[in-house]
């Protein structure tokens, strides 16, 4: 009874182990664009959002994130 025992205990340990490695975890996924070539962000000069300089619209160095944003001009500072 004591060995029926004792290979029950081994071949479920057995089992657990393989079960185990075959478990290993996922390699990361490295980003599609490296991080130099992320976007530069600008803030919006109306309501203090940040978003891409490429999807931002600009008037004398100043962004902002809509055309309505842009036509009310600068919001407060007190941001």
């Amino acid at each position: 009874m004591v060995r029926l025992l004792l290979w029950v205990i081994l071949i479920a340990a057995a089992v657990y182990f393989f079960k185990r490695m075959g478990k290993r975890p996922a390699p990361r996924k490295s980003s599609p664009q490296p991080e130099s070539a992320a976007a530069p962000m600008v803030r919006c000069e109306q309501c203090g959002v940040h978003l891409p300089r490429d999807r931002a619209l600009s008037q004398q160095q100043q962004w902002y994130c809509s055309q309505a944003h842009l036509e009310q001009g600068p919001g407060s500072r007190d941001r």
